[in-house]
């Protein structure tokens, strides 16, 4: 059953800036810990960031300073804006709990390209 659907994703230049939106259910939105993941071609998936039930959020490195994870209650939307994008941040983005279910959304592509 899948509870997330990723949107937002596209095709960028360096430099550029997006929003990802993850819709969910209003019950996951509230009463978990969520996170961004991302999974480049032929690497594994990673956490990219994260935002706890009480709103603290955490970062991986590589992106810290440039992405903000934020949550819209009103519309049940998990939110990732990034800025700032290098080749590096191309990958499949998805959102998820924290620690991740087995049911992932489709996710969304970004790419990141001159």
């Amino acid at each position: 059953q899948v509870q997330f659907v990723e949107s937002g994703g596209e095709s960028v230049q360096p430099g550029g800036s997006l929003k990802l939106s993850c819709s969910t259910s209003r019950t996951m939105l509230l009463l978990n810990n969520l996170a961004w993941y991302r999974q480049a071609p032929g690497k594994q998936r990673d956490m990219v960031a994260a935002i706890s039930r009480g709103g603290s959020t955490n970062y991986r490195d590589s992106v810290k300073g440039r992405f903000t994870i934020s949550r819209d209650d009103a519309k049940n939307t998990l939110l990732l804006q990034m800025n700032s994008l290098t080749p590096e941040d191309t990958a499949v983005y998805y959102c998820n709990r924290l620690p991740a279910m087995d049911s992932w959304g489709q996710g969304t592509l970004v790419t990141v390209s001159s």
